[in-house]
């Protein structure tokens, strides 16, 4: 089972990243290097899989978040590199997560319990809906952070079923 584990800070560097020496693969992926606010370093390897939410287009500079697989093997080598399966760029009033919800859609941390509206958009990752239940699955999770006088809520805005890590 897939742990998805986040990081989050500054990109600082993207650069091509080559996986073999045949040119069918060359340019297909890159290697982008993060930094956070204390100062830690992690190279994320995104390739033609790797999903970026809203589908937008990152550059140095930008504030991400990159999550990947905490139980796949990695090299030792500093600063760790790792294979990013969802990278979501910061947008102001959203947070995003990645994670396995049970059949009660409760994450597999027990830190966030999903409550679908009406008006929660659920679709697939080529954005065409999904109208089963989404218990059971990976998501990528957009929530909507709400300021009311006193209180800071998320409302759930959109689930997006991640297909190649459910089969």
């Amino acid at each position: 089972m897939k742990k998805f584990q986040p990081f989050h800070g500054v990109i600082t560097m993207i650069n091509d990243f080559f996986i073999s020496k045949r040119e069918e693969s060359a340019g297909c992926y890159k290697l982008i290097s993060v930094e956070n606010r204390l100062g830690d370093l992690v190279n994320f390897i995104v390739g033609p899989s790797t999903y970026f939410v809203d589908h937008v287009t990152v550059s140095v500079g930008d504030t991400i978040t990159g999550f990947y697989n905490a139980n796949a093997a990695v090299p030792l080598i500093f600063p760790p590199q790792f294979r990013a399966i969802v990278i979501a760029r910061d947008v102001e009033y959203q947070n995003v997560n990645v994670d396995y919800f049970n059949s009660n859609l409760v994450s597999s941390d027990n830190k966030l319990k999903l409550n679908i509206e009406p008006d929660t958009e659920i679709v697939l990752e080529n954005d065409q809906d999904f109208t089963k239940n989404p218990a059971n699955r990976n998501l990528i999770v957009s929530m909507e952070l709400l300021r009311r006088v006193y209180q800071l809520k998320q409302r759930l805005i959109k689930l997006l079923l991640f297909v190649k890590y459910n089969i």
